[in-house]
Parts: C-alpha cells; structure tokens; sequence
C-alpha cells in the first residue's frame, strides 16, 4: 500500500510542498496541513494520509532554515531556539546549526514513530473497554489540557476554547436532531464545515497579517551553506542524554491533547539549559540546546497521533485537521480502527518511518536552495495562496458557503491572534464539542439521569480524579503560595 506508485509520488510532492512552505517564514506547517485538505479530497486514504504525515515533518524542520539564517523562524516550532541557531550561523557555524536541525529532526522523528507503533495499538485495547462516561471524562480531560497546556493565559485559551465549543454547538449534528443557531438559514443545519474554518484559521489568517505588515524584508547573513553533515556523529557521540531526553519529551507534550511541536520545542530548550552543564553558553551560539529542541518538536508529530488514532482527540491543531481527513476517507479514528482497518494503521506507521527517513537527502537539498526559496517574493506567494485556499475550500462541498465561512474565520483568527487569543484551544473545541454533547447524552440515557453513574465504573472514576486534579490543582497551589 505505501509503496504504490501513486503513494510515492503523494510523498515526493509533498515533501517538496512542506519543505518549501516551512522554509517560508510566515507559513506555518499547519497551514500546510490545511491547504492540502482538499487536494486528498480526491485521493484513496493512504496516498491522503502520506500528503499530510509527510508535509508536517518537512516543513518542521525546514523552519529550523529562515530561523538560522534570517532570524525569523519558519514555522512557530522552530521559534524556541531560532536566536541560538542564528548567533551560531553569526559566528561561521551556520553548517553545524541546520545540521543538527535536520539530522536530530530526522532521528527525533522516527523515536516517535517507534512510540507511536508501540503504544497507539496498546492503547487501542485498553480503549475497547471504554464506555460512554469513560470517553465522557477522557474528552473533558483534553478540553481542559488544551487550556491550560497552549496558553500562558489560561483564561484567553477558555475564551476561545469557549468560541470553538458554541461552533460545534450549531446545526442539527446534535443528539436531540434539534437546529439550533442556524437564524433560519438552511446551509447552517449542516453545522459549520470544519475543513473550510480550519483553512480559515491557519491560511486567511496569515493572508490578512502579511497586508498589515510593513516592514522591510529581511536580509540573508550568509549566501552559501557548505556541508552540513559534517561533525554530526560527534554531536550525537557528545549529546546522547540531550537526544533521548528531547525526544521523549516531545513524544510525551505531544500525546497531549492540544500542545504540539511549538510547545515541546520550548519545553525541551528550557529543560535542556537547565541540565545543561554548560548553561552560560545559552543564547550565545551554542548546539546543545538546538539538538534537543530539534529532536523533540519532530517526536512531538508522531506523539500527537497517538490520542488522534486512539482515541479521536487531537494532539495538536495538526491532528485536528488530520482527523477531518480520517472521517472523509472512512477511517474514522478510535479503537475500532485498529481491529477493523489493520493494514491502514501499518501503513501510517511505515509512512512516519519513511517521511523521516526521506527527511535526510530532500533536508540537504533545501537547505542548498535556501537562498533562493527565502527569496520568493510574498507579493505573488500570498496571493496563489488566498487563490488556493478559496477553490480548494470550494471544492469540498462546491459551496459558496463554506468560502464565506473560511473568510469570516480567517478574519476571527487574525483578531484573536492579534489580542493574543490563542488559537489551538478553539479548533478543539470544534472537534470534541460534539463528542463530549454525544457520550454527556448517552450517559445519561444509560443511568437514567442519575449523575453518580459517571464515577461507577473503576476507570471512570479515576480519570475523572485526573481532569479534578487539572482543574484545581492551580487554584490550590496559588492559595498555598499566598498563605
């Protein structure tokens, strides 16, 4: 199935696709992710699923690039150790910098992978045991981490975790078949289209920053890379503990629903100038934390799968999207996946094995053409995007529909974003708004109306101690720093 040749050339071009578009600050590989949704609309599900997997992992580490050498991370992933990388390429060691991106991406990657396979069909038959209120508490428990985990600002992430769940609310997709929020209009009893908001939120939403900013276009450091392997073996000879501490830990944020490869970026570039033993060299040019920052935001794509095929909750807005993909091709995420569509799950994991492996070679030749892919004027690129973004959204449904709702999204993303309103709250409140609705309603049908049942079952119970322990645990910890 992976090796088909219509799978390839899925792989070949998207590649290509996610390491142009990470290489482009600005774009990020959610938007990617978005703006390839209606091209696998007319895809079988595994050349779909490889579009997605492997434009993801290439524009993550192909936003170490415009980070190294412009100063201006390509992709929010990349961020964390952006100013470490460009005082390196400052200092003459821009080769050493987007080497230690691109190899400990690829070897961060494929230590995911090996999670993903080991754990997702583990998970899959504990899930099988599941009920209604177990997925009930299991829901509220992602809801709430994407709180907390995404945003320094806890109550921004409500508020727009808030707006996400009302989204879900609308239409008649509900357990009662009631329409509700539509204002008489029939295109709404459908419910807004999560594909078109999506495309919105990540795409139009950058389309509309590009025209507000005015200022000048930044200038490359160097004209040249020369080869970037070289000395690698030694970091990885030197840097063992950094490698495995990184990439666990990007598998760990991003099996948590709503963190992501930005998150773990920070967290594992943080940890690793903690332990460091060389602390001070932090900031000034020095590789340590780039190989551990670099190995947990690509383990973080693989880790965010796992509560995506599991359990159908998003590790991150990448998996969001995923999800949609999922439902479109009948591979609709859960449990069952793993007893009922085996092969497909084999193959997303031979194609996470084979995007971080093609990473390498197609890594060495971006990062050979940087200074002409960092030179693409925005000017002409951001149009063919809106132009792609508003036939792409088009096709789904050929509805006018969706295109105003993908517009009016991008336009609501722009402004919260703009407030400092993070985002990734908000599409996982479109996701699992309705799941939580669903398995709440059955629930109660099941108990009769009687809330108690909802800590009955052993496991219910426990995760229902968890999602508590989330939700004061902040308030408990502030009242004792007070005291």
């Amino acid at each position: 199935m992976v090796f088909e040749p219509m799978t390839l050339a899925a792989i070949a071009l998207s590649a290509l696709f996610g390491l142009f578009v990470g290489a482009v600050p600005g774009l990020t590989a959610t938007m990617a992710t978005a703006l390839l949704v209606p091209v696998t609309f007319f895809m079988p599900p595994i050349p779909a699923i490889a579009t997605m997997v492997t434009a993801t992992a290439m524009a993550i580490f192909s936003g170490d690039i415009p980070g190294c050498l412009l100063r201006i991370p390509g992709t929010p992933a990349s961020a964390a150790y952006t100013d470490e990388a460009y005082a390196m390429t400052r200092k003459g060691q821009a080769e050493t910098a987007l080497g230690a991106g691109l190899v400990f991406s690829a070897v961060g990657g494929l230590f995911g992978t090996a999670v993903l396979i080991l754990a997702a069909p583990a998970l899959a038959e504990v899930a099988l045991n599941f009920s209604s209120f177990e997925y009930f508490w299991l829901v509220l428990l992602g809801l709430t981490c994407a709180v907390f985990i995404t945003s320094d600002r806890p109550l921004k992430g409500l508020v727009t975790l808030s707006l996400g769940l009302l989204v879900a609310c609308v239409g008649l997709g509900n357990p009662a078949g009631f329409p509700r929020f539509t204002f008489g209009n029939a295109e709404m009893t459908g419910g807004i289209g999560m594909i078109p908001m999506m495309i919105g939120m990540f795409a139009i939403s950058e389309v509309i920053r590009y025209l507000v900013d005015t200022s000048p276009p930044p200038q490359l450091v160097v004209e040249k890379v020369g080869n970037v392997l070289a000395g690698q073996w030694a970091l990885a000879k030197k840097y063992p503990k950094q490698i495995l501490r990184g990439s666990v830990l990007g598998t760990a944020v991003g099996a948590l629903p709503g963190a992501g490869a930005d998150i773990a970026a920070w967290m594992s570039y943080a940890m690793s100038k903690k332990f460091s033993r060389e602390p001070e060299k932090f900031g000034t040019g020095h590789v340590e934390g780039i190989v551990e920052s670099g190995s947990a935001n690509n383990s973080a794509l693989a880790g965010a799968w796992i509560p995506a095929l599991v359990f159908g909750i998003p590790g991150d807005s990448i998996t969001a999207i995923v999800i949609g993909v999922l439902y479109m091709k009948n591979m609709n995420p859960g449990p069952t996946l793993f007893t009922t569509n085996p092969q497909n799950i084999y193959a997303v994991f031979l194609l996470f094995i084979l995007a971080n492996l093609i990473m390498v070679p197609l890594g060495l030749l971006c990062i050979k053409a940087a200074r002409h892919v960092l030179r693409v004027p925005r000017n002409i690129l951001m149009p063919i995007i809106l132009l792609f973004c508003i036939v792409g959204t088009f096709a789904i449904n050929n509805s006018t529909f969706d295109v105003a709702v993908m517009l009016a999204a991008g336009v609501i993303a722009y402004l919260l974003e703009a407030n400092r309103f993070p985002i990734a709250p908000a599409i996982l409140g479109v996701v699992l708004g309705g799941m939580l609705e669903e398995n709440f309603i059955t629930s109660m049908i099941k108990s009769d109306g009687n809330p108690a049942a909802f800590l009955a079952r052993p496991l219910a119970a426990g995760l229902a101690v968890v999602t508590l322990v989330v939700w004061f645990l902040p308030v408990v910890m502030r009242l004792w720093r007070r005291r």
